[in-house]
Order: C-alpha cells, then sequence, then structure tokens
C-alpha cells in the first residue's frame, strides 16, 4: 500500500493451468491484449473484527470515515493466490491504513473472494465472500472466510501490538482490543505485508515492507519463526533502526511490495519497490531465497524501472526463471500534471549472472487495453486501469492474467475523487506466455 497522510498444494504451474482452463474463455483471434472480464467490488466491503481506523485521517473527499465500529475493511489487496474453488482466489489485505503510524487496529489477514466475471457470455460482475476451505459462498467476510496471522506461539522475534496493553503502548491512549491481546493476533502496526506465496509444504510467506522481512507461517496463519531481515537492507521501521544501531538504506513503504515462487515451491524471488542506497539507480532488487534453508542463497539481479516508472506492484512466476511484474507511477485519473503509467512486464533471468539487469519486454498497457464488448460498461471500446496502486497479478493459464488494484482504503482518487473501489480484470494475452 503506499503511505497516505491521513486442500492441495498446487506446486506444478501445469496443474494450475489445468484448473484454470475450466473458467477460462479466450478472447478468439486477439492481436492485442484484451478485456475479457470485469468485476467490481465496492469501496465499503467489510469483515467483522475489532474497531479499525482510530488511528486514520479522513480522505479529503468526505467518503467512507473513519473509525469503523466493530468491522474491519476487506479492501487494499496487495497479493492474490488461487483459491480453493472454481472462480474463487485468496487476497492479502495489507498493513491497513498505510502507515505504522495509524494501522494499529488493522488485523493482517487473508480473505477468500468468489469473483462473478463480466464476459461477453454473460455474468453478473459482481465479487462476494467465499469459505476459506471449500470456496463455497458465504453470506458474509466471516470468520470461515479468512486466515487472521497471529503470533499466538511467540516466535516472531519483535515487538507486536498484542504485547501492549495500549495502542502504540501508549498508556494515555486508546487500549488494545481484548481480541487482538488474547489471540495474538498482528496488525499494521506489526508488519506492512504487501506479497504472498505458499511453499511445497504448505506453508505461507509473507512479504513485509517495515523490515524488511520474511515472515513464515503455518496454514493457519500462525508464525512459526522469527521474522527473517533481508541481509544488509534496512527501511525505516526496522527494528535494528527503531533501536538505533543502524542507519536505514532502503526508503519508506519500499520492501517486498512483489514476490514469486518458483515452480517446485522451494524458492522465493523478493522484489524491493525502492532502491537501495549504493545499488544502481533505478534499479530494484531482485534476490533469491532458499525455502527449506530458510535463508537468502546470495543470488541476486536488478530490475529496471522504465522511465516513466516509480515501483513495482506486483510479480508472479510463469517458470523458474522468468516472471510478470507490475510496474506503475503515483498518476490516476484525477491528477491532471501526472499521466498514469501502468503496465505488465515480461521478465527475464535466464542465463543472466548474479548481479545482472533483468531483460523486460512490454506485455500490457493497463492504460489502453481492449475492450470490445465494453465489460465496464464506461461507453468505450478501451478500457483502462488508472488506479494509484496496481498489486495484484495471476497467471491464470498461458494467454491469462488475473489483475487486481489495490484501493488503499478508505483514500483514493484514482478513478473519481471519492474512495476506490476494487476492479477484478482478466485479460487474454495474444501470445502465449510459455516457450
Amino acid at each position: 500500500m503506499t503511505t497516505f497522510t491521513r486442500p492441495k498444494l498446487l506446486t506444478s504451474m501445469t496443474a494450475i493451468a489445468a484448473l484454470a482452463t475450466a473458467g477460462v474463455v479466450h478472447a478468439a483471434g486477439a492481436s492485442e491484449p484484451t478485456l475479457t472480464g470485469w468485476a467490481l467490488m465496492p469501496a465499503a466491503t467489510f469483515a467483522d473484527g475489532p474497531t479499525s481506523g482510530q488511528f486514520a485521517g479522513p480522505n479529503p473527499y468526505g467518503t467512507n470515515l473513519p473509525p469503523f465500529a466493530a468491522k474491519q475493511p476487506v479492501q487494499g489487496f496487495s497479493g492474490v493466490l488461487r483459491g480453493p474453488g472454481r472462480d474463487t482466489f485468496r487476497f492479502l489485505v495489507d498493513n491497513g491504513f498505510g502507515a505504522k503510524a495509524n494501522s494499529a487496529d488493522a488485523l493482517l489477514r487473508m480473505y477468500a473472494v468468489s469473483v462473478d466475471l463480466r464476459t461477453a457470455q454473460g455474468g453478473s460482475g459482481t465479487v462476494a465472500a467465499a469459505d476459506w476451505v471449500s470456496g463455497r459462498p458465504r453470506a458474509a467476510f466471516d470468520s470461515r472466510t479468512r486466515l487472521t496471522l497471529n503470533d499466538a506461539a511467540r516466535q516472531i522475534g519483535i515487538a507486536v501490538q498484542a504485547d501492549y496493553s495500549h495502542y502504540y503502548d501508549n498508556p494515555a491512549g486508546i487500549p488494545v482490543d481484548a481480541a487482538i491481546r488474547d489471540a495474538r493476533l498482528l496488525t499494521g502496526a506489526d508488519l506492512d505485508i504487501e506479497s504472498v506465496r505458499r511453499d511445497h509444504r504448505g506453508h505461507y510467506w509473507f512479504g513485509d515492507e517495515f523490515g524488511p522481512y520474511l515472515v513464515k507461517t503455518d496454514a493457519h496463519g500462525t508464525v512459526l519463526r522469527p521474522v527473517i531481515p533481508m541481509p544488509g537492507v534496512y527501511a525505516p521501521e526496522n527494528a535494528d533502526v527503531l533501536a538505533g544501531t543502524v542507519a536505514p538504506n532502503l526508503g519508506g513503504s519500499g520492501g517486498f511490495e512483489g514476490m514469486a515462487m518458483n515452480t517446485s515451491g522451494t524458492r522465493l524471488f523478493t522484489l524491493l519497490e525502492k532502491v537501495v542506497a549504493g545499488d544502481p539507480q533505478r534499479q530494484l532488487r531482485i534476490s533469491e531465497f532458499d525455502v527449506d534453508a530458510e535463508s537468502y542463497t546470495g543470488r541476486m539481479w536488478f530490475y529496471p524501472l522504465d522511465a516513466a516508472g516509480t515501483a513495482i506492484g506486483d510479480m508472479t512466476a510463469i517458470d523458474d526463471e522468468r516472471f510478470v511484474v507490475i510496474e506503475r507511477n503515483g498518476g490516476t485519473a484525477t491528477t491532471p500534471s501526472t499521466a498514469p503509467f501502468k503496465k505488465l512486464f515480461l521478465v527475464d533471468l535466464s542465463d543472466l549472472p548474479s548481479g545482472g539487469t533483468a531483460r523486460k519486454t512490454e506485455l500490457v498497457d493497463l492504460m489502453n487495453l481492449a475492450d470490445p464488448h465494453d465489460l465496464d460498461r464506461d461507453g468505450k471500446a478501451i478500457y483502462t486501469l488508472p488506479y494509484v496502486t496496481i498489486e495484484d497479478v495471476l497467471m491464470l493459464d498461458d494467454h491469462t492474467l488475473l489483475v487486481v488494484n489495490d484501493n488503499n482504503f478508505p483514500y483514493g482518487g484514482g478513478r473519481t475523487l471519492a474512495s476506490d473501489a476494487t476492479e477484478f480484470i482478466r485479460i487474454a494475452l495474444p501470445t502465449g506466455l510459455r516457450r
């Protein structure tokens, strides 16, 4: 998130493609990337939980004003995995309201979401809650639809809000909700999780921006070991920086925005959102991590930003050497002085030595996507996705991608001067991704 003021594990891409194909309709004979499915989740979508937004400022538009009594926003999607049923997905919610200082009451969760895309053949263009295990529809985003990160085993190794009687350890402040303390639930003041993958043993790995740290949990979201720092890299919120033992060398909100898993589920590839001090200008680190050894391998590459790009939004694997990366700037439909730049690139590390610069090829311009059936009903044959942050990409099959924005709730300004909705789009590619 951008900082604002205010069942059986599938490890084979072949298996994933086989699952996905049933729900995918290709744009026959498409000569360019084409929108083949669209859905929308309203900004004001909530789940039960502790009161949230008590430290968050209002947006400048006067919509969806915090706090949110006895509920948590189902928003800010920053990572996506395939779900347990057809057309269901598991989405990661990031740290809440955009900063450590305003997200102590925002729980770190993943939600199962059923997506009924509007297509040329039909569909409602709506989304709904789904059972985390079965994928069956649920009437609301209740406890059966989610995973909540927690430190019930007391393994995390850093101070968290559940350690305190009052949020931010301020005796004069608001008491920490009893549910957070009792179950040691993790919040957006503890970690800023922006990416997620599941390994070959069924464990989840979350990429954080405050360390930046890697966080390992079991299948239920319970932290299994102390957070793993990135050697030699320190964000302003890193525990060692806060203790005064080191100086930061990575900008705030610059950590693991992107993270991919190889096809065997044994290697992670982490991608920083910002440049480490001393690294080549406008080049972001891609680092390899050994899941079983729980350590970085020392192999590293650089992702070169486009001239118009300022950050990346997500990274997903095609195979063991090639990836799809979202790249963007901060422009939106409501920023006349900054034209939105939102693109997908194919990134290739094949035959590159450690320290090399990745090769990249444009796949999709998200500001110029063919929409011959006007699936979003805006009266235009070109679809645009102009939100500040677009942080979810999933390969459905060789020719098909799912892309979803992070709406930075309750902030916005992506399409209009109001809180942003969350849009889900399916894109058919004219050329297959596999070799």
